[in-house]
């Protein structure tokens, strides 16, 4: 704002110290915040980096069994069967994490064995595989719900970084400049009526004398 047009008045004073102390105290909040939000981050990316070990394995067991299935019961037996399973339902709802909104997967269906399945006898390794491949696709979603709300955090922190630099940056000094420029012109005023009224005092005193 321009000095032209800033009021150098008392109250003026008061609003614009008044401002940097709710602006200090929203700036402490969200870096508060902003550090809470990083350790959830970090947490969270451990977390997804386990789960990819773990998938990994979990994707190489799921090919074993099914090579394995397919040399018990032949791969036209093993198409029928996958045919037969139940398809698995997926709903996505939002939880809230210190304001954040991350995504909530919950899978449901999760007795994929149908009513054809269950009254044709299989082999082993063909139940083998297909709970390998439950478990893989249990996991496949758990990674990509955490991996989304790794996403929605890292945005969510940017985001408190503009406001926090914008705050600590712009905001705050040129309400403290704002502020010192007031001060600066009511001590001026102060002054030149302090020297006014004295120089008032010698006139009327040299008038009586």
């Amino acid at each position: 704002m321009p000095q032209s047009n800033i009021k150098t008045t008392r109250i003026e004073l008061i609003r614009t110290k008044a401002r940097i102390k709710v602006a200090t105290k929203g700036l402490e909040l969200l870096k508060l915040k902003r550090a809470s939000l990083v350790l959830e981050f970090f947490e969270l990316a451990k977390q997804i980096q386990l789960l990819k070990a773990n998938l990994r394995d979990s994707t190489q067991r799921a090919m074993d069994s099914t090579k394995i299935a397919e040399i018990d019961a032949g791969r036209i037996s093993l198409e029928r069967i996958a045919a037969e399973q139940k398809p698995i339902m997926a709903g996505v709802e939002a939880k809230n994490v210190m304001g954040v909104r991350i995504p909530n997967v919950n899978v449901g269906g999760q007795s994929t064995i149908s009513l054809a399945y269950e009254l044709i006898s299989v082999p082993t390794s063909v139940e083998d595989a297909r709970r390998n491949y439950g478990k893989l696709f249990n996991l496949l979603i758990e990674v990509a719900e955490k991996e989304s709300s790794l996403r929605k955090l890292l945005y969510e922190i940017e985001k408190l970084n503009r406001r926090a630099n914008a705050i600590e940056n712009v905001v705050i000094p040129n309400l403290k400049d704002k502020a010192s420029y007031i001060k600066q012109r009511l001590e001026d005023l102060e002054r030149d009526q302090t020297v006014s009224l004295k120089f008032i005092k010698r006139k009327m005193a040299n008038r009586h004398g």
